[in-house]
């Protein structure tokens, strides 16, 4: 994996392995905005530059090193198999995992294959326990790889936000990409997955609810839109926290209310009882 070591003149210098995600769409700064001062597989090298040139330049310096990331941490020491893909957790923890290891690949007997927003779902779904260890889990590597083939692992992105082979950042379609992961991809690459908690993220709700309260009561819409938008933030990150989706609990709630039956009384919706 490439690690990019990257300067927005006037505002700050990171590290990312995703320029497209992390610099344009995250930030929004587009390729001719922004430089790229060095690139590295050297993980500890591209984080020790990063905090020597922040503290060159004048900019903040970042009180975690990127390679003390949480998501940063690949280390996830897989058996691949000729059939099968283990990984070394149970079901219970290998979403987080392998969230902690997006960009990581690896080659089957039957194709290569990678961890990405989306593959993350289908792996989830499909793992099993192992039989021999109920700390590790497993997939099948030729049922894995034929799904890669045939959907698009990337939800509409390219690959790592990969340059052309004259250096030129190839421009990425976000169509498809859901706003919920580019809020977890946020959020995790700042480590709120690995340093906050679920109560924590309570508390903000809470702050925000408040936040809610006062634009509703002035009517102050642009207030309104922003306290709204912080409350989805705040519960994808919540649900996130306590090992769940929130398109998960959305989808659960909207199958509940769409056979719900009542009727409006004095501004508000009462429910049939059953």
């Amino acid at each position: 994996m490439t690690y990019y070591l990257y300067h927005i003149p006037g505002k700050k210098i990171g590290v990312t392995c995703d320029l497209n995600n992390r610099v344009t769409v995250q930030q929004g700064y587009e390729p001719d905005e922004y430089e790229i001062l060095e690139s590295s597989d050297d993980i500890d090298y591209i984080s020790s530059l990063e905090i020597e040139r922040q503290r060159e330049y004048g900019y903040r310096v970042d009180m975690v090193p990127y390679n003390k990331l949480k998501f940063n941490k690949t280390d996830m020491k897989i058996n691949v198999t000729e059939q099968t893909t283990t990984f070394p957790m149970p079901l219970n923890k290998l979403k987080g995992r392998l969230m902690d290891n997006i960009g990581m690949s690896w080659t089957t007997t039957d194709g290569d294959v990678s961890i990405t927003s989306e593959s993350i779902r289908w792996v989830v779904k499909n793992a099993k326990t192992s039989m021999f260890n109920e700390e590790r889990c497993y997939i099948y590597n030729k049922a894995f790889a034929r799904w890669f083939d045939n959907n698009d692992p990337y939800g509409g992105k390219t690959k790592t936000g990969a340059l052309s082979p004259t250096g030129i950042q190839q421009k990425a379609s976000y169509k498809n990409y859901n706003h919920f992961d580019l809020i977890r991809d946020w959020a995790n690459e700042r480590g709120l997955y690995e340093y906050g908690d679920a109560k924590t993220q309570l508390v903000k709700l809470t702050e925000e609810m408040g936040e809610l309260a006062k634009a509703t009561l002035n009517n102050d819409k642009p207030e309104i839109i922003d306290a709204i938008g912080d409350m989805v933030v705040v519960l994808t990150n919540l649900a996130y926290l306590q090992d769940v989706d929130v398109e998960t609990c959305i989808a659960e709630a909207y199958n509940v209310i769409s056979k719900r039956t009542g009727k409006m009384v004095d501004g508000t919706f009462v429910k049939d009882e059953n």
